[in-house]
């Protein structure tokens, strides 16, 4: 083999290596690196305020899960609320700058209201695309479904089982709560049989809002979240409980739920000390831009917790957790 010969081929060799280092994307890494993520409370991205890096600067805290991608009314094509194309600016620069400032992202798709991304998608194929699509344009390793409706959890399950094995991606599903003694309700459980059955582990996270109770808010927010636990425990009976704490998420909605309770800050405090004691895999609530007092004695609104409170209180709260 001549020197040039030789000189190019490892040229041709190094520039392979830096390629699959790299995805051409300002904001990608490889999928391989999905780092531990404990707290990121939900933030509706489809709102232009607040923005990622201004809570960062303002909290401290630099993890958020953006809400939602859905699917488009003309089909399988992902964007944020349903309308948003996935590489606006105004979102993917809030995610570079946040990423500068040593934060990171969850993308969840699904939520209240649709279309569901899982439902336009026709199958597991479609539906991974989908997902791919929105974790190259975003860079995240992060991915989680929020389900409030009926989806084709068997096909849904298969495409994120595909994604963990082929980037690494670390999934989570959001889900139902029935009440306080009962956990997740009989749906949630069902998806999470099936994931099961095809080899998953996800990490389990109840929505700890707007399910039938009795006595003190708080409490029944700690007991719906240890019998939720009790039915992952019937799920992988294998796993000791440290294993299924480490599986185990909550998500609250503070100041005023859609049907009536109120998430005050001491019953905050009472499910942080709760959930620290446990060691449980993650806290998050909804939502970043509901938490301000600029509503005191008003009602459910995305843009305020209801509530008597300081600015950022339940973000630098929970931060604790983190």
């Amino acid at each position: 083999m001549s020197r040039n010969r030789r000189f190019w081929t490892a040229m041709v060799a190094i520039i392979a290596l830096v390629s699959l280092s790299w995805t051409g994307t300002a904001n990608a890494r490889p999928a391989s690196t999905a780092a531990e993520i404990s707290y990121a409370p939900y933030i509706d991205i489809t709102r232009t305020s607040p923005t990622l890096p201004e809570v960062a600067a303002a909290t401290g805290i630099k993890h958020f899960t953006l809400a939602f991608v859905l699917g488009s009314h003309s089909g399988c094509d992902p964007r944020w609320g349903g309308t948003i194309d996935l590489n606006e600016p105004r979102i993917i620069d809030q995610i570079a700058e946040l990423r500068a400032m040593g934060g990171d992202v969850v993308i969840a798709s699904g939520g209240a209201l649709g279309p569901y991304l899982e439902h336009v998608c026709s199958s597991a194929d479609a539906l991974h695309d989908a997902y791919t699509a929105v974790l190259d344009a975003t860079g995240a390793t992060h991915l989680d479904v929020d389900v409030e409706a009926s989806i084709p959890h068997t096909m849904v399950n298969t495409a994120l089982k595909r994604l963990q094995t082929e980037r690494g991606t670390a999934v989570g599903y959001t889900l139902r709560v029935q009440g306080q003694d009962y956990g997740m309700d009989p749906y949630s459980v069902q998806i999470l049989q099936d994931a099961a059955a095809q080899g998953m582990e996800p990490l389990v996270n109840p929505m700890l809002m707007n399910f039938g109770y009795s006595g003190d808010w708080g409490a029944a927010m700690i007991d719906a979240a240890e019998a939720s636990r009790a039915q992952l425990a019937a799920i992988w009976p294998d796993k000791s409980t440290a294993e299924l704490n480490a599986m185990l998420g909550v998500t609250a909605m503070i100041g005023h739920n859609d049907t009536g309770m109120v998430t005050t800050q001491a019953h905050a405090r009472a499910l942080l000390a709760w959930a620290q004691d446990q060691n449980i895999g993650f806290i998050g609530f909804w939502s970043v831009g509901r938490d301000n007092g600029d509503c005191p004695g008003g009602g459910v609104s995305p843009a305020c917790s209801g509530i008597a409170q300081s600015p950022y209180e339940f973000t630098k709260l929970f931060g604790a957790f983190a």
